[in-house]
């Protein structure tokens, strides 16, 4: 018969009260109450394959969850109207939106998504757009015009109705402008530390999270902290990147591909403090990409992989500690 000690050397240690502190992975039996137990093990995030997109596409809005989200507009040149919805599994159409556009910002949930700025034509003075589209599930609808009409800019938010919009190109250069939505009107806030666009984005519209992007000539390691007042300085990331992937909230984000200036799939975690790489990049490293979900059940859809825009749907698993404890009877 196979016995623990066979495999492992040795035999299970019998104390009379669990050992403090214990090594990952280590397996005792505690003769006092009776049980089996194993110190908690911690697994990295890892990424899966989800369901392609019926339509490749970069530069895109993005809003909801990892089993309930929807892609929005640009699907590849010229810029797009479409919408694709997503349970979990795959890709279906959805109701357009009402202006073709790309580099906007999405945020929301699949029910109440939201979608502003961005462009309708190339990246020029004159073509950055205003305009915001609220979602309800069914169809899109136009609703007020942002303060400073901009492209390659952030949002966060949970619902369409109360949204941060930040950061973001305008006229000749970045601007640091921010603004939040109350579901009929833009008004403009206290603005980012640094002028920036290509941000990640997590958070609600009261403790929104602001990272990575870019300040011609330099990608940004730097991240920001929105309290619902003003904005705070928070640790930087340990990769420098712009035009990321977003997810989760502000006291756990999710940091996904972008560029550095190279193509990346790195990820790291947030937990309100600093960031931590994970040791399991994406599967396809790309740019311009769209994500939502949370830290722990996070999702990054489109991009630029170098060669060509992207279909591919990613889902990240986050760390997990697992312990286990069997009491003999």
């Amino acid at each position: 018969m196979t016995t623990y000690k066979g495999i492992n050397g040795f035999a299970v240690q019998s104390v009379a009260s669990d050992p403090s502190p214990s090594d990952e992975g280590q397996v005792w039996y505690n003769n006092a109450t009776y049980a089996f137990k194993i110190a908690a093990v911690t697994t990295a995030g890892t990424w899966a394959s989800g369901g392609n997109l019926n339509n490749a596409r970069d530069l895109n809005g993005q809003v909801g969850t990892q089993t309930a989200s929807l892609a929005i507009g640009q699907a590849g040149p010229p810029p797009s109207t479409t919408v694709e919805s997503y349970n979990g599994t795959s890709w279906t159409t959805a109701p357009s939106l009402g202006t073709a556009r790309y580099t906007a910002a999405g945020t929301g949930s699949q029910t109440a998504g939201l979608l502003c700025g961005g462009l309708t034509g190339q990246p020029s003075i004159g073509n950055e757009q205003s305009a915001t589209e609220k979602f309800n599930g069914t169809s899109w609808t136009s609703s007020g015009n942002l303060n400073t009409a901009r492209f390659t800019l952030s949002a966060a938010g949970n619902t369409n109705t109360a949204v941060i919009a930040f950061g973001g190109f305008t006229g000749p250069s970045e601007t640091a402008a921010a603004e939040t939505f109350n579901g009929t009107s833009w008004t403009t806030v206290s603005p980012l530390g640094t002028a920036k666009r290509g941000m990640g984005a997590a958070g609600t519209q009261t403790a929104a999270l602001g990272f990575g992007g870019y300040n011609s000539p330099s990608q940004i390691a730097a991240t920001e902290l929105w309290n619902g007042t003003s904005w705070t300085s928070g640790g930087n990331l340990n990769t420098a990147r712009r035009f990321l992937a977003g997810a989760g909230t502000q006291t756990a984000g999710l940091a996904s591909g972008g560029q550095t200036p190279t193509i990346t799939g790195a990820t790291e975690l947030y937990n309100g403090t600093s960031w931590t790489n994970n040791p399991n990049s994406m599967n396809t490293a790309r740019r311009i990409l769209a994500g939502g979900g949370t830290q722990t059940a996070g999702l990054a859809i489109g991009g630029y992989d170098g060669p060509s825009v992207s279909a591919a749907t990613e889902e990240f698993t986050g760390t997990q500690t697992l312990s286990r404890t069997v009491t003999v009877s």
